[in-house]
């Protein structure tokens, strides 16, 4: 006989999805394949930033029910399905460069995964989901070689949500992507949870491998058998049946609305007014891209005297445009990183030829040089009638570009540090050059993935941002994408300067106002506004990312320290665990079989029903099969509140 009255696990009368208990480990670690894959998608070259949401929730869903083990492979497997093909134009420096990097990067968020895994037991948890991708980047951005590639924000460059960044940062838009991404998995996980519709649920003991049971409900039909995500065998699959079973019915339409809502708000970013340049006064401005050749090594694609004549013989026909009238005179020309490798001051024809270019278009000129004792990597303004002056030195140096971790260690397998023998040394200073009305602020390849780099030129008086880059060894999209969000967050025009491409001109709204190809010479000149307004996240700076990261900080602490105190707080629990305080089971008459609280059948084969009542007053009725031998049902699992 078989109990008409199934069991409830907790949460299934009021429909929360908290009654499934996960993928099987081997379904979810292929979501997190699909979610890794799915968030590169998001960025340059593909560049399809609607899968920003999609990566982020099925790491979610492969999440739920896993142990924190489990939890690391799922990071794991997601975060290297992500960093390795992202950072893939790092081979063409070093192999072991990019596996080294995408490894470490790797590791380092499958950790951090464990703490997404801890923060899914809170009642409400997908703004703490947000919260922690906000912190995980927040440690990736510092630590251990502070490589902020991959933030959520910065694949959204051409999406409509992208101005809230002007509101508050980088940080910020990374924590609604995240935000709409986890409200998205709660529905999903939702909906798995009810599958099945709304026909009352009938209990089953299940024991060892035995294959799910499916009984015929009231009406007669057949009830759906357990699918095949589910776990394979043992009280795992046991407690995954009664958490399915418990809490069908049809999805809860609470989750869907929150979704829907914040959805809209998310993309209504696009119709805030966060761009005022009108009245701006307005200034032309030129970005030299000189080439350099294409080799398949460093050496030779970094040839520093053919590199500055490129950019030479590209200036220099810019000066004969403006001079036959095709073109405006500009105020300003800007030369990309490395456009010489060699210090004016050691090698006069290096200087003779710089000036040369300055006096072919009479204007000032911003050129990027490596400068000797001690090595540093600069962008200097070069003046008519004057030659140098001012110079920026860029702070934020490349891992195993400008300097080596682990030098000694790497250099006992690899060649790799020869390549730079010597550590760059970093600037400590913003610096805003005063080219009449534009007030010039710089920042150097790598550094515009900083958002208090590019703050600090904005809040010092720069109303014009250059970006100087050597793409010649990286041939990457993705950091166009970048300045593209620099320009909205501070509500500046950016020229984006590069040796081989992609050079732009982007206006204070990320429009690309000129823009060139890759691989030749280019030479892009356009008027931009002259911004000197300060957006609210300039004003604020990293305090909303600091307030998001506290708080998830608190979050994860109160789900740690919360069960502990439950357990010790609890005197009843705490006889319990002790075995004492427990009601006496009453004897039954001999020969007649013993039922005891579990409901496990007697060796008569008789089937008994019996509900007990257990010391947190939740009552349980549990239908046994009669047969011989049948084992005790496992322990009930808190399912995880959605």
């Amino acid at each position: 006989m078989i109990s008409a009255q199934a069991a409830l696990v907790a949460g299934a009368k009021t429909r929360r999805p908290g009654a499934f208990g996960g993928f099987a480990t081997r379904w979810a670690l292929l979501l997190s394949l699909a979610g890794g894959l799915a968030l590169f998608a998001a960025f340059p070259p593909v560049d399809a930033w609607p899968l920003a949401v999609a990566g982020p929730a099925l790491l979610v869903v492969a999440l739920t029910g896993r142990s924190l083990r489990a939890s690391f492979g799922c990071g794991l497997v997601f975060s290297l399905a992500f960093f390795v093909p992202l950072l893939a134009w790092l081979v063409n420096e070093a192999w072991y460069a990019w596996f080294a990097l995408s490894v470490a990067l790797a590791v380092i968020f499958a950790v951090l995964c464990i703490g997404q895994r801890l923060l899914l037991r809170l009642r409400f948890w997908p703004p703490a989901v947000a919260g922690w991708w906000v912190a995980a980047e927040g440690v990736r951005d510092r630590w251990p070689y502070a490589f902020p590639w991959g933030r959520l924000a910065m694949s959204q460059s051409v999406a409509p949500d992208v101005r809230w960044v002007a509101i508050g940062g980088v940080p910020f838009l990374t924590f609604l992507v995240a935000l709409t991404a986890a409200m998205i998995a709660r529905v999903v996980l939702c909906y798995l949870c009810c599958l099945g519709g709304n026909d009352p649920p009938q209990i089953v003991t299940l024991r060892g491998d035995d294959p799910p049971q499916t009984l015929p409900d009231h009406g007669g039909a057949a009830r759906p058998p357990v699918p095949p995500w589910a776990p394979r065998r043992g009280a795992d699959r046991s407690a995954w049946v009664r958490r399915r079973r418990g809490a069908r019915g049809p999805v809860a339409l609470g989750p869907v609305l929150a979704a829907a809502v914040t959805i809209g708000l998310v993309l209504a970013g696009g119709l805030l007014p966060v761009d005022p340049t009108g009245g701006a006064p307005t200034a032309p401005v030129a970005a030299i891209q000189g080439n350099v050749p294409r080799a398949r090594n460093l050496p030779q694609q970094l040839n520093d005297s053919e590199v500055t004549q490129n950019h030479a013989a590209a200036t220099a026909e810019l000066a004969a445009r403006v001079k036959a009238g095709r073109e405006p005179a500009p105020d300003v020309v800007i030369w990309p990183e490395n456009s010489t490798g060699l210090d004016p001051d050691d090698y006069p024809f290096i200087y003779a030829m710089l000036a040369g270019s300055v006096a072919a278009i009479d204007r000032p000129i911003l050129v990027g040089e490596v400068l000797q004792n001690p090595e540093r990597n600069v962008g200097q303004l070069w003046v008519p009638g004057r030659g140098p002056t001012t110079f920026y030195v860029k702070r934020q140096l490349v891992p195993f570009g400008e300097y080596i971790p682990f030098r000694s260690l790497i250099s006992s397998f690899s060649s790799l540090p020869s390549l730079q023998p010597v550590n760059f040394t970093p600037g400590r200073k913003a610096v805003v050059f005063d080219v009449g009305k534009i007030k010039l602020g710089d920042v150097i390849c790598y550094e515009v993935g900083f958002d208090d780099l590019v703050r600090s030129e904005v809040n010092a008086g720069a109303n014009l941002l250059a970006v100087q880059s050597n793409d010649a060894d990286f041939e990457t999209e993705q950091q166009t994408a970048m300045a593209r969000i620099r320009a909205i967050e501070s509500d500046r025009a950016v020229v984006y300067a590069s040796t081989t491409g992609e050079s732009s001109i982007i206006a204070p709204d990320g429009a690309l106002i000129e823009h060139s190809g890759i691989w030749r010479q280019a030479i892009l000149d356009a008027g931009v506004p002259l911004v000197s307004y300060r957006t609210l996240a300039d004003r604020v700076g990293a305090w909303p990312e600091y307030v998001i990261i506290a708080l998830t900080v608190l979050a994860l602490a109160w789900v740690v320290l919360l069960p502990r105190r439950k357990r010790t707080g609890n005197p009843e629990s705490a006889r319990a665990r002790k075995g004492t305080g427990s009601p006496k089971r009453a004897a039954s008459p001999k020969g007649t079989g013993t039922s005891n609280s579990t409901g496990t059948s007697n060796s008569t084969g008789t089937s008994n029903s019996t509900g007990t009542s257990n010391s947190t007053g939740t009552s349980n009725s549990t239908g046994v099969l009669g047969r011989k031998g049948a084992g005790k049902e496992a322990p009930q699992d808190s399912p995880e509140p959605i």
